[in-house]
């Protein structure tokens, strides 16, 4: 932890003028300075820095904040890490908090492995200027993939040189220790004589670099013909390397891909450089392994958009279609690039130029799920079987996408696209979704079986084709967000469905249910002690259900105390209503109870936003405001339509 004395000097020393003119050129404009905004594109300066108040603060995107606010948004640094970025750059010493001897053994050991990965790059790059098979072989080769002067010294390009221990001689005479060398996997130590021996040599180097700009591996490309001798070897993971969380580009990317809100992502180490050099920087490489989550969440770190470029070999496009699903799960909007047949992003970008491939970019991109869809058609023209398939493939792309107004806006599309009735997309979605969730369908599907009460097939499909519209979405109807907290409470731990001997007969919970029909709707509990109640509910789930009611009745906050023991110790009217003169125990009949409950909540708050609508309607009708008036009946018209179908489902529940 860093004291609060140390970061009071810090944000004294660091004059937001001078922290933000290392990164933009400011122009004086009075008592202020103004500039191209370095956080979003732009070309009419919407950029604003105050030294009398010591904040940025900028009109075009919004972005404001001190001169660490302004370090950690450029850098994409955290809290601690930014003042430890301006206490270096004003010869501040950092205070944290005492280190353990453990710590302080791993930190040594993990800057001793970055510190010979630095040496490693120095000893490479030193090699490529002066050594006469640099020069003569890797220099060559650079320059025939059409690499400037400039492009090699940025990536810090080099070349290890033959011989089986040049490296390491050179490490060991240099001071540094084998187990470190062989630590990075620069070296690898040879059994019975201990000697070591180089992972690289006689190849072309490329450093694979962390966000904050160190050198943590290496990719070694052999120049040889010999087909023998693998193309590309890359670094073992170590302490300081994880492949899966790192992507090659990264740290030369990150601003440009916080300015444009875009990123692009190819396959190899010269697809990034190669649209360095022309001009698009915002570019990582998933180097040629499959896409981690680690990878895509550290892209979300910067941008919520992924463009992804493939060349024209339709085999390798669908192997690594189905690995980008991913993508879409984690709610990242991605897009598709496909360049000509023949042609990758290295090629087009040394064959085209800057400018054409800019243009070739902007105006070829498509996004995904239209991509997949276009793609994969081809091939079921005639073959229904094949069709079905494509269907099949595409819905499931679309059930990963967390947004629900996006999984709508692209069932619309494909229905269109592929010619099907977006309710049946819908549905098919939405099972996938629970089947995900759950890990079974929340449907029977074998339609001939005999129908239990209280066995999947009583679980209803309660959107019925239609998703809430946004405007619903925050309606309050206490009672109802009541009826939904009583089961989660009481048995949201319980197997929604039994068996005929009164079995449970699937892992569907209770509470499994309730969230996943929340979250098809992208529905919240409204009264502020409920969601705190929902929230801290599925932070506990797992322990029984008596283990939660025990922990809500003795809870600090005696709000959360009276709400809890009021619901679990009185009569539930749905029980009496829906049982009549039976005595049959609610946990027996939770699979007709609890959908009934979602449904009668859904319909009060759509019955609750008809009445708010028809009083702004009133209001719009008075003031003669067509448009409006106008746009209340349309959504007026799309409530009840939803409300219809919710009444008929409760109908059927009821019989």
């Amino acid at each position: 932890m860093i004291s609060k004395n140390t970061i009071e000097r810090i944000l004294d020393a660091a004059q937001i003028v001078d922290v933000i003119s290392d990164f933009v050129a400011l122009k004086r404009r009075g008592a202020n300075y103004t500039a191209c905004c370095p956080f979003h594109n732009e070309k009419t300066p919407s950029f604003s820095v105050s030294p009398s108040k010591g904040i940025f603060k900028c009109f075009g995107c919004g972005k404001a904040g001190n001169a660490v606010n302004f370090i950690m948004e450029h850098e994409q640094l955290n809290y601690a890490e930014a003042l430890k970025y301006l206490g270096k750059k004003y010869g501040i010493e950092v205070e944290e908090r005492e280190e353990s001897p453990e710590d302080i053994q791993n930190r040594l050991r993990s800057d001793s492995l970055l510190n010979v990965a630095e040496f490693a790059r120095n000893f490479f790059v030193e090699s490529l200027k002066k050594s006469q098979s640099g020069q003569a072989i890797a220099l060559s080769y650079f320059k025939e993939r059409g690499f400037s002067a400039e492009t090699i010294e940025k990536f810090q390009l080099g070349w290890s040189p033959e011989g089986r221990s040049a490296f390491c001689d050179a490490a060991i005479k240099a001071g540094y220790k084998k187990e470190f060398i062989s630590g990075t996997g620069l070296g690898i130590e040879r059994e019975g004589s201990g000697e070591l021996i180089d992972r690289f040599y006689e190849r072309v180097m490329f450093p694979v670099h962390s966000v904050s700009g160190r050198v943590i591996a290496f990719g070694g490309r052999t120049l040889r013909t010999d087909k023998s001798v693998a193309k590309y070897i890359n670094s073992p993971e170590s302490e300081i390397y994880i492949k899966s969380k790192s992507l090659y580009g990264i740290y030369f990317a990150k601003s440009s891909i916080t300015r444009f809100q875009k990123c692009y992502l190819v396959e190899g180490y010269t697809d990034v450089i190669s649209l360095h050099q022309a001009g698009v920087e915002n570019v990582v490489a998933s180097s040629g392994t499959s896409l981690t989550q680690d990878q895509i969440r550290l892209i979300k770190r910067f941008t919520p958009e992924v463009t992804v470029l493939y060349d024209g070999d339709a085999a390798g496009i669908k192997a690594s279609i189905r690995g980008i699903d991913m993508l879409l799960e984690e709610g990242l909007t991605v897009k598709v690039v496909l360049f000509p047949d023949g042609e990758d992003p290295d090629s087009y970008a040394r064959k085209h130029g800057g400018e054409k491939l800019k243009r070739f970019l902007s105006d070829s991109e498509e996004d995904f799920i239209s991509f997949k869809t276009s793609l994969l058609s081809e091939e079921t023209k005639r073959d229904p079987v094949q069709r079905a398939r494509l269907i099949n493939d595409v819905v499931a792309s679309i059930a990963v996408i967390p947004d629900a107004i996006s999984r709508s806006v692209y069932i619309d599309e494909c229905s269109q696209r592929l010619s099907i009735s977006p309710s049946i997309l819908a549905q098919e979605v939405r099972k996938l979704r629970k089947k995900r969730q759950y890990g079974v369908y929340s449907a029977v599907e074998n339609e001939s079986e005999e129908k239990v009460p209280g066995t999947p097939e009583y679980f209803p499909d309660l959107n019925t084709g239609e998703q809430l519209p946004s405007f619903v979405r925050n309606t309050y109807c206490e009672p109802a967000e009541k009826d939904l907290l009583y089961y989660l409470i009481k048995f949201g731990e319980s197997p929604l469905y039994y068996s005929k001997n009164r079995e449970p007969e699937s892992s569907i919970t209770v509470s499994q249910f309730i969230l996943s029909e929340l979250q098809n709707d992208d529905l919240e509990l409204q009264n502020l002690v409920y969601k705190s109640i929902f929230d801290e509910y599925f932070k506990l789930r797992g322990v029984g259900n008596e283990a939660i009611m025990k922990h809500f009745t003795g809870h600090v906050n005696p709000e959360v105390v009276s709400v809890v023991s009021g619901l679990i110790h009185s009569q539930h009217s749905l029980t009496v209503k829906q049982f009549r003169d039976s005595l049959t125990p609610e946990e027996n009949v939770l699979a007709q109870n609890v959908p009934k409950s979602i449904l009668l909540y859904k319909a009060k708050i759509t019955s609750t936003a008809m009445q708010n609508l028809n009083i702004e309607l009133e209001k719009a009708q008075k003031s003669g405001d067509q448009e409006a008036v106008e746009s209340f009946l349309r959504q007026l018209q799309i409530l009840n339509n939803i409300r219809n179908s919710f009444s008929k489902e409760l109908h059927r529940l009821t019989l």
